[in-house]
């Protein structure tokens, strides 16, 4: 005797999509980045300033003569050094960088273009931004923010 099974429509329900799928699988290059914009370790402020306001940007990358990551410097935080006079506009960004925690007991989060979102997000909850980077962690690719993500969610209409 032959069996037969019916195969049902889903039941519409609400409900909050898990936090691994709010993206819906989307990855660090969904969010369509603008290139890596950093500054060399070497930089004076003045130019580091200028560089910023013209790019809107609140933190920048820092990098040593071999474009490793140093650390960054936080843009607001300069301008008020600046303006009260602890800071000479030729100071290069090295004398204010925050620098990176290299420490042996703080693991290194990789973050590239196949980064899923979710894994972005955690990582954000943690930090004010984000260095994308390539596998070997040779190039610095673009630099990712909690704004970022927000801004794809509103596009995408999750």
């Amino acid at each position: 005797m032959a069996s037969t099974s019916v195969v049902s429509e889903p039941q519409q329900a609400n409900f909050v999509l898990p936090s691994s799928d709010k993206y819906r699988g989307a990855v660090v290059e969904d969010l369509q980045l603008p290139p890596a914009f950093a500054l060399p370790a070497t930089e004076a402020i003045s130019r580091a300033l200028e560089l910023a306001y013209e790019r809107d940007f609140s933190h920048i990358p820092v990098l040593d003569r071999n474009r490793k990551p140093l650390g960054y410097i936080d843009v607001t935080a300069l301008k008020e050094k600046w303006e009260s006079g602890q800071a000479d506009p030729s100071d290069k960004v090295s004398k204010f960088l925050t620098k990176f925690n290299r420490s042996s007991n703080q693991r290194y989060t990789l973050i590239t273009p196949s980064t899923p979102l979710a894994e972005l997000e955690e990582f954000l909850g943690h930090n004010i931004f984000a260095l994308v980077s390539d596998w070997d962690r040779k190039f610095v690719l673009g630099v990712a923010t909690s704004q970022d993500l927000e801004n794809f969610v509103s596009r995408r209409g999750f």
